[in-house]
């Protein structure tokens, strides 16, 4: 059988004058990393721009930046960063030329962006999608010093203020600077799977942070941020297979462990015991199939890695007010 062939998303990056390098440099290394992790989807990026060359916000200049293009494909991400503040005093020739390509970005997005795209704005790149009317009736956020801003270019969108993220259909928005590497971190989740998120983060020794606006941590997250090898290692292997029969023994093989300590280290860095930490995941598991299927309670029960139905409803309980069959998704 002839494994079938990747999915290829066509990602194009919008280099405003003074760009911001690691609105850049941060989503963009996400993107790079989950090539790498997996072959189910590849990211093309491409960076795009009104001129050739960009100065960034440390100086560094970058090169070979391509045209806007006449059009994009369906399905098409596109990333919008944001640009280092202007220095107050009299306008410069530089100055002027600046806002001439911010113009042409935002003349471009108004007559480029369609249905079929995916707009993802980073840290002040929100106020070009503001400038372009590309957030009209949706809600988004942007860096705290830019608020005030953004609400002012788009009065008819609804600006959020103290989140790290904003998802709302195809507008996708963060918080300044770095939170634009928690968003694309959220992206790569959605499209490649948790694990792969969740190893992009390792890689880039991040702390796994609040997920956009949902006052919890997601469960897929829940628990990693620490730095212990050992656990990470268990971790790893029950995100990848939550459903499994683990025992502390087969993790404490994975981990490099005895099973004694490998439960003392879970304590210690996790803040839960390793049965807390599985049957959290079954859950959250649990919690797609009940949105994604029709299936049972017996039978979701069964997938997601649980003896009975009353186990589950039992381990449900004890993170949810409400019983499981309120959270399907109505028919």
């Amino acid at each position: 059988m002839i494994a079938a062939a990747p999915a290829r998303v066509p990602v194009y990056v919008v280099l405003p004058p003074r760009t911001l390098l690691l609105d850049v440099a941060g989503p963009m290394e996400v993107l790079r990393k989950a090539n790498l992790e997996q072959h189910e989807v590849t990211f093309e990026v491409t960076y795009v721009g009104p001129s050739p060359t960009v100065v960034s916000s440390v100086g560094l200049e970058i090169g070979a930046v391509k045209p806007l293009p006449d059009g994009l494909m369906d399905g098409a991400l596109l990333v919008l960063v944001g640009s280092a503040e202007v220095v107050m005093g009299s306008a410069s020739p530089q100055q002027t030329k600046d806002r001439a390509d911010e113009k042409a970005i935002v003349d471009w997005l108004r007559a480029t962006v369609r249905p079929g795209h995916r707009l993802v704005s980073i840290c002040s790149g929100t106020l070009l999608a503001g400038r372009a009317g590309l957030l009209d009736g949706y809600a988004c956020t942007t860096h705290h010093a830019a608020c005030a801003d953004l609400a002012a270019l788009a009065p008819l969108a609804t600006v959020l203020e103290n989140r790290l993220y904003v998802v709302d259909r195809n507008r996708l928005s963060s918080a300044g600077i770095t939170a634009g590497i928690d968003l694309m971190l959220h992206i790569v989740a959605e499209m490649t799977g948790p694990a792969c998120a969740v190893a992009i983060a390792r890689y880039l020794v991040l702390y796994l942070r609040r997920a956009g606006g949902d006052p919890q941590l997601s469960p897929w997250m829940q628990g990693r941020n620490h730095m212990h090898p050992s656990v990470h290692r268990a971790q790893d292997a029950i995100v990848a297979e939550p459903a499994r029969a683990w025992t502390l023994g087969d993790l404490a093989k994975r981990a490099h462990a005895s099973p004694r300590h490998l439960s003392r280290l879970f304590n210690e860095h996790a803040g839960m015991s390793v049965v807390d930490y599985v049957n959290g995941l079954r859950v959250a598991l649990a919690r797609d199939l009940l949105n994604q299927t029709r299936l049972d309670m017996e039978q979701i029960a069964e997938r997601s890695g649980f003896a009975s139905a009353r186990q589950f409803r039992r381990a449900w309980g004890r993170l949810h007010a409400t019983p499981p069959n309120q959270a399907r998704s109505p028919p």
